[in-house]
């Protein structure tokens, strides 16, 4: 079981990103770092080594899948669980992450009162 101390929160909307960063530090009670596209991912990831990353989809220039691929070439963060966000969850997507090597898939629009519990149940596997 993965120690969840600091989770970083990758998406380009704003609006997710500020309540997400609520759902995780106050409600998951963690330390929370966010990242608006994949690039400022790459280098906030190896900055702040965190425990976990929440990681869009859909996102403009490098999109969570070619984000996933880079964070899997760097040292820093081969390892780290990494958990797709998504508004399409459909079976054969979700089943494309996990083949991907993700820890998990969780829907978009989230319920950020439940968020927290949700990634905890997919990182304890």
């Amino acid at each position: 079981m993965t120690m969840l101390r600091k989770v970083m929160l990758v998406d380009d909307e704003e609006d997710i990103r500020a309540i997400g960063r609520l759902s995780l530090s106050r409600v998951g009670g963690w330390e929370t770092v966010l990242a608006s596209s994949g690039a400022e991912a790459l280098a906030v990831a190896v900055a702040e080594q965190p425990d976990l990353i929440l990681l869009d989809v859909m996102m403009p220039g490098m999109d969570g899948p070619t984000t996933f691929g880079k964070l899997r070439e760097q040292d820093a963060t081969a390892r780290t669980p990494i958990i797709f966000m998504t508004a399409k969850v459909q079976k054969q997507e979700v089943a494309r992450y996990l083949e991907l090597g993700a820890a998990g898939v969780i829907g978009k629009p989230f319920d950020p009162m439940t968020l927290p519990q949700e990634i905890r149940k997919l990182v304890a596997g």
